[in-house]
Parts: structure tokens; sequence; C-alpha cells
């Protein structure tokens, strides 16, 4: 019988957490002057939204499109149902209308890893990530345009094209404090950056390498 206690503490950590407890957390709290632990700027959980308009109505295609969302994701995606009726797109209230997925702990980091490294390299003339995506409270969302950006996608399974929007929820008290999370973790935003943001990642980085 395997001993639950003795697996936990042999399981090996996601490597992007490591990363965070190690180098990102100590640069975070250097930079932003913040002595307390437990107010440093940290990823909360990823979600995931695929729409798929009048293809909701597709039984198996929704069925697919589910199948794939999990497979990107590593955990079971649940269907969204519309809130109220929309006439011009024959969507009634409770009608199916994409998939969701909110990743939390090892799988967050898990499916940022593969995002980074794997996923948004595969985007054809690739130039960046918007940095004007982020939202008052820290929080910062993108979307990708087909899902064929990830290597778990089957064509002949899925051969409609699908996109994804993505949102990364922080709990930074700031835009600037969650650009510098981000960044830390490897996002590759735009060149182009603008005011202070910039700066302050680039800041970060040193910190991060001295």
């Amino acid at each position: 019988m395997v001993d639950p206690i003795a697996q936990h503490k042999t399981r090996r950590l996601p490597r992007l957490l490591e990363r965070y407890r190690k180098d990102i957390a100590p640069a975070l709290a250097k930079q932003f002057g913040n002595g307390n632990l437990l107010a440093i700027a940290r990823l909360e959980k990823i979600v995931l939204n695929v729409g798929c308009g009048d293809l909701a109505h597709d039984a198996k295609m929704l069925e697919a499109l589910q199948e794939t969302v999990g497979l990107i994701s590593g955990q079971r995606a649940v269907v969204t149902r519309a809130k109220v009726a929309i006439s011009n797109f024959k969507i009634r209230a409770n009608d199916p209308v994409g998939c969701k997925v909110t990743l939390r702990r090892d799988r967050m980091y898990e499916f940022l890893d593969r995002l980074v490294n794997v996923a948004l390299p595969r985007i054809r003339d690739f130039r960046g990530l918007n940095p004007g995506g982020f939202d008052q409270g820290g929080n910062y969302s993108f979307g990708v345009n087909e899902l064929i950006i990830f290597p778990e996608v089957n064509l002949d399974r899925l051969p409609n094209p699908f996109g994804m929007d993505i949102t990364l929820v922080t709990s930074a008290k700031t835009q600037e404090e969650a650009f510098s999370l981000l960044r830390a973790f490897g996002l590759p935003f735009a060149k182009n950056l603008q005011g202070q943001a910039g700066s302050e990642a680039v800041s970060l980085q040193q910190t991060i390498q001295e």
C-alpha cells in the first residue's frame, strides 16, 4: 500500500513553482520593498475559455472540443452555457456555448510551463504578447487564434479552427507588480514596452541574475 504522506514528500514540484520560491519571490520582495512573504505577488489560477459559436449545437464537435481542452490543460473541461438568449445567433438560455477550465496549484504551473516554452513559440510571426492586457486588479488576459499551437490537438478529432482566451489571475496589487511577476515566469511580452512596466521588468531580471 502506497503511503500518501511519503508520496507527497517525494513528488517533484513543477519547475516554475520551484523557480518562483527560489528566485522570483525574493526578487519581487527586493524590487517592491515588501518584507511580508505572504504579501508578495503570486499566481493564483489560470482560466482557459474556448467558445464554439454555432458549432455548439453539434454534440460530437462539442464533445471533441471538451476532450481537446482537457488534453491541453491536463484537467477535465466543463461545458459553459448561455445565461441569456441571443436571437441573432440562435442561442437560447442554457444552450452550450463552449468549454472552460480553471487551473490551480501544480496543474497551473505545468500548463504555464508548456504555454511559454512549447505553445507560444509555435505561433507564426509571433512578436510577443501585448503588455496592455492587464486589468486594474493585476490580472492578465490574452487570446490565441488557433488551438493547433498546442501539440495535444488532434486535427482529425478537431478539424475546425478554435481560439482560446487565457486569463492569468494574480494576487498583485498593481499592474507593474503583475507584469514583473509574469515576465519573470517567462511570458514573452512584446519588446516595444512603454512606461514604468518595461523598466521594472528589466530591474527584476537583473535582480534574479544577481
